[in-house]
């Protein structure tokens, strides 16, 4: 059986986004989607005010904490806090092309080091009981994304990887920004979808670009899990169907009046 096999649906770790205010709003349209963290660098965990940082509310489980760091040492115990916390899963950026990220030398520069992030991995592993994911993307720069996606791939799972989450576009870490990032480099469903012919016994999911619950579904046919990104921040309203049609829960108009209620007693709280 495959691990992770529950997470079919998620939505995506997005800086500024998905702080535990809107973590608790997705909840309330979906019970099962996967939810995740914005990203949290692992100084940040170790050093920093972590209620502030790593704080939420016991209704957003599944919820997964995601780490940005290179340092496998700093990586395991920014995890082992992540877990005493309660999150579901620990998941380590390799996507993410921001101007303040690569001068950390992590996120999407990441890609060029594979074995680097297999460290990473398996230093996360041997000290949390919990799943340790990745989300990458296909490649960075001039890179080719066959033998780049591959080789991260290998390395992580290898490393013990529960899941490799992939966001199906290169990412340009010089001329572009992070925001053009996520538009102008072409979408590759393909590349992802021949990564997982080639791990059929691993839990690969998608990324990028998926609109609607009909498009994940589409996804669904040739990978694990699908990652709903902007398209669930700019209208949550198509979460509400997901656990019918991804969970086999029964189908149920949804009912808007409970959801201002339940926010209104949030914000209240």
């Amino acid at each position: 059986m495959l691990k992770n096999q529950d997470h079919r649906v998620a939505v995506a770790p997005m800086m500024d986004w998905t702080d535990r205010h809107c973590r608790y709003f997705h909840r309330q349209l979906t019970r099962r989607a996967l939810l995740y963290t914005e990203m949290v660098v692992a100084d940040a965990v170790i050093q920093g005010a972590r209620e502030r940082l790593l704080g939420f509310d016991e209704a957003e489980h599944p919820v997964a904490l995601q780490l940005g760091g290179s340092d496998p040492g700093k990586l395991a115990e920014a995890a082992a806090v992540g877990e005493a916390f309660g999150y579901d899963e620990i998941n380590l950026n390799v996507g993410c092309p921001s101007d303040r990220v690569q001068s950390g030398t992590f996120g999407a520069c990441l890609m060029k080091t594979p074995v680097l992030v297999a460290d990473c991995v398996a230093a996360m592993k041997a000290r949390v009981t919990i799943p340790v994911t990745v989300k990458c993307r296909i490649g960075v720069d001039e890179q080719d994304p066959d033998p780049a996606l591959d080789a991260l791939a290998n390395g992580v799972f290898a490393a013990g990887a529960d899941a490799l989450w992939v966001h199906a576009r290169k990412a340009w870490l010089e001329g572009l920004s992070p925001k053009e990032n996520r538009d102008i480099p072409p979408l590759d469903y393909g590349r992802v979808y021949r990564l997982k012919v080639r791990k059929p016994n691993e839990f690969i999911g998608i990324n990028g670009g998926i609109q609607s619950l009909e498009a994940a579904r589409e996804h669904l046919g040739h990978v694990d899990g699908a990652m709903l990104g902007r398209a669930a921040y700019h209208t949550p309203g198509i979460l509400a169907g997901a656990d019918a049609m991804f969970y086999g829960e029964p189908y149920a108009a949804f009912d808007y009046a409970a959801l201002i209620d339940a926010m209104t007693a949030y914000a209240a709280r």
